[in-house]
């Protein structure tokens, strides 16, 4: 005979496991939200720097960046010598680090804003399935 908790236990640990996991796991939805290791960060930067990362891959990428102190720092120094070298071959001047954290505040935004339409999406298709749901018990009844 299995040892069974009460309901109240259950549910209050259901609901901390609910808040716990992203729905975008639980739905598998825009590829793995694996956490990125020090080594693809590194592979990734050029693309960050071009603004040519897709929106899974920039969501992780900004959140390695935001933990690992080794990769921010690369970050850095990778951003201030290719934007570097490319301000003085234009005779432009430069402040590189305003640059950098304005960059990352726009990849933040466009997380936000990305993840915003993506939960939006996955509401509208819960609604739609109730509506259907609710068509099809109307016209059986």
């Amino acid at each position: 005979m299995r040892d069974r908790q009460p309901a109240a236990v259950r549910t209050d640990s259901l609901r901390q496991s609910a808040q716990e996991v992203d729905i975008l796991d639980i739905l598998g939805r825009w590829g793995k939200n694996e956490i990125m290791d020090c080594k693809e960060f590194e592979r990734l930067i050029p693309g960050f720097i071009a603004k040519k990362l897709d929106y899974p891959t920039l969501k992780r990428f900004f959140g390695h960046v935001q933990q690992c102190k080794d990769c921010r720092e690369e970050l850095e120094i990778q951003f201030l010598v290719r934007e570097g070298m490319q301000r003085l071959e234009e005779g432009n001047a430069f402040d590189l680090q305003s640059e950098l954290g304005q960059r990352m505040e726009e990849s933040e935004k466009s997380i936000r804003y990305h993840s915003a339409f993506l939960y939006l999406g996955i509401v509208m298709e819960i609604v739609a399935v109730g509506m259907l749901g609710g068509i099809v018990i109307w016209i059986l009844l």
